[in-house]
Parts: structure tokens; C-alpha cells; sequence
């Protein structure tokens, strides 16, 4: 089977920003908590809803050795192969 690969990064970076008189870990990172807790899984559940409005792809989350605090790849897959499941039809 021909394979063929693109990759897209969509990087979101994190900052608090804090008064001058921040001593420091007061917060114990409480705005990474936060996103972590609520942020992020939120962002995930749209993301994979959003890709389902496309049945002639297929997504999952693909782990390449990274922490997923870190990192979260999605592998987004079109198949072409006549093994594909036709009832996987392109939009529109």
C-alpha cells in the first residue's frame, strides 16, 4: 500500500501573567490545572465532533513516546483502497 504524509502543527502555548510583586509558585500553577482540567478536554471533544462532519476520514489520537501534557497528536487518515469502507463517502 502507497502512503502518502502531510503534517500540519496547530501549537497552542500557554502563559499566566502575574504581578510584579509574584513571589512565585503561590498559585501552584493553578492556570495550567485549569487548562488541563477543563480547557483542554473541551478543546479535544470539539475537535474530534468537528472531524466527524467528514465520514471519508478517519481520526485518532496517535501517541509518539510524548507526555500528553505535553503533546497530543491526532492522525487525521483519507483511505483510498478498495478495502476502504464504501459506505465512506466524501462531503459535499
Amino acid at each position: 500500500m502507497w502512503i502518502e504524509e502531510k503534517t500540519f502543527t496547530f501549537r497552542i502555548s500557554l502563559e499566566a501573567h502575574f504581578p510584579d510583586d509574584y513571589e512565585g509558585d503561590q498559585d501552584e500553577q493553578a492556570w495550567v490545572k485549569e487548562w488541563e482540567r477543563y480547557i483542554k478536554p473541551v478543546l479535544l471533544k470539539n475537535l474530534f465532533d468537528s472531524l466527524r462532519q467528514y465520514p471519508a476520514w478517519t481520526s485518532h489520537v496517535r501517541n509518539r513516546g510524548k507526555s500528553a501534557d505535553d503533546e497530543i497528536e491526532v492522525a487525521l487518515i483519507r483511505d483510498f483502497s478498495p478495502e476502504a469502507d464504501n459506505a465512506r463517502k466524501p462531503y459535499g
